[in-house]
């Protein structure tokens, strides 16, 4: 991954999806801190579960954190 912060995680839309970015690439929509690890995965983080994506440093949260699936 090639900057500090390579994943963003946008606000929720008006179906509680939340766009994952990684290094610039919309991977889709993610409904759950569930949903964000497998993109990670995708990413080559492959041991990256639940606890590691609500922890990391890698992930700019915008609209709210991993608690945050709502308008």
């Amino acid at each position: 991954m090639a900057s500090d912060r390579p994943v963003i995680v946008y606000p929720p839309d008006e179906q509680s999806g939340r766009r994952v970015r990684v290094d610039g690439t919309i991977l889709g929509l993610a409904y759950s801190v569930r949903d964000v690890a497998a993109y990670m995965q995708e990413a080559g983080l492959q041991d990256f579960d639940e606890i590691d994506v609500a922890r990391t440093a890698l992930i700019e949260w915008r609209g709210g954190g991993p608690e945050v699936w709502t308008r």
